[in-house]
């Protein structure tokens, strides 16, 4: 139950990424800005042809490629059940959702569309993907180092599977 939970959230999400995304291209021309939040966040159409700060630009297959590696490799995890808590399992398909989001736009138009720019930093333009992922990382990172070793880690450690006891 909690992972077809989880997985409808995920695949909400990655329609809600792929929704706006095309409604910000309809609507907004690429490099022209829209009032979102005043003073907090405009909106922006931004061609991401790389990664987070535009790096890696121009290595489209390259990114999908890894990308795809990252997001099948997160599914296996929770497939094979090796993360079970409710946290470590939306976390999982945050990330999966972010993934599969940017791998879409990477295979259908070359690159990512963006439009989230905060007005008060200078930071780089987001989307709704991006967000799934880096919060699906950060909830990821705060599993392993907290719920992990209590709710989900194997009895056994390696090397003492078959020491003997005295």
């Amino acid at each position: 139950m909690l992972y077809a939970v989880f997985g409808a959230l995920g695949l909400g999400l990655l329609g809600l990424d792929q929704w706006f995304k095309h409604w910000i291209t309809v609507n907004l021309p690429l490099g022209e800005t829209m009032p979102f939040l005043p003073g907090f966040m405009q909106l922006r159409t931004v061609h991401n042809y790389g990664a987070a700060w535009s790096s890696f630009s121009g290595m489209r297959w390259l990114l999908v490629a890894v990308t795809c590696c990252i997001v099948a490799v997160v599914a296996a995890a929770l497939v094979r059940r090796v993360v079970r808590h409710p946290f470590g399992v939306a976390a999982g398909f945050l990330i999966i959702s972010g993934g599969l989001g940017n791998i879409i736009d990477r295979v259908r138009l070359g690159y990512v569309v963006d439009m989230f720019d905060f007005q008060f930093i200078n930071y780089p333009v987001f989307n709704i993907a991006d967000c799934c992922i880096v919060c699906g990382c950060i909830m990821g990172a705060i599993y392993y180092l907290w719920l992990y070793e209590k709710y989900d880690k194997k009895d056994k450690t390696h090397g003492e599977a078959d020491a003997p006891t005295e």
